[in-house]
């Protein structure tokens, strides 16, 4: 069997309402419908963005002392804390491609570097 759940520690940690700090986690890997699901969501329907937010209360399983991360909760998490995690995300879930296609253009050549 392979691993499926991995910790993380947040860099800043999320400051919970009552100033509790939260600095330990686990994400699982995540599934198809993980990233599908969102796309039905009418918050992402008018921000594409916010299905990072979505994505990742689905797969985070555990934050510190928290019973459940909902959206609302991600959206409060600090950038940098929200930058470690799509980086982890994509990491665990081998999303990291340092694959470069260079493509020619009739005006141009550019250099497109996927990652």
């Amino acid at each position: 069997m392979f691993q499926t759940e991995f910790e993380f520690t947040l860099p800043k940690g999320y400051l919970d309402p009552d100033g509790n700090l939260h600095r330990k986690g686990i994400m699982r890997l995540a599934t198809a419908i993980d990233e599908i699901s969102p796309l039905r969501d009418p918050r992402v329907k008018s921000n594409p963005a916010y299905a990072t937010i979505i994505i990742l209360s689905r797969v985070i399983t555990c934050l510190g002392a928290l019973s459940e991360v909902t959206p609302l909760v991600v959206e409060n998490f600090f950038a940098q804390d929200l930058s470690y995690l799509q980086d982890f995300y994509r990491h665990i879930n081998g999303l990291e491609n340092n694959t470069t296609i260079t493509e020619n253009t009739v005006n141009s050549s550019e250099t497109i570097v996927i990652s």
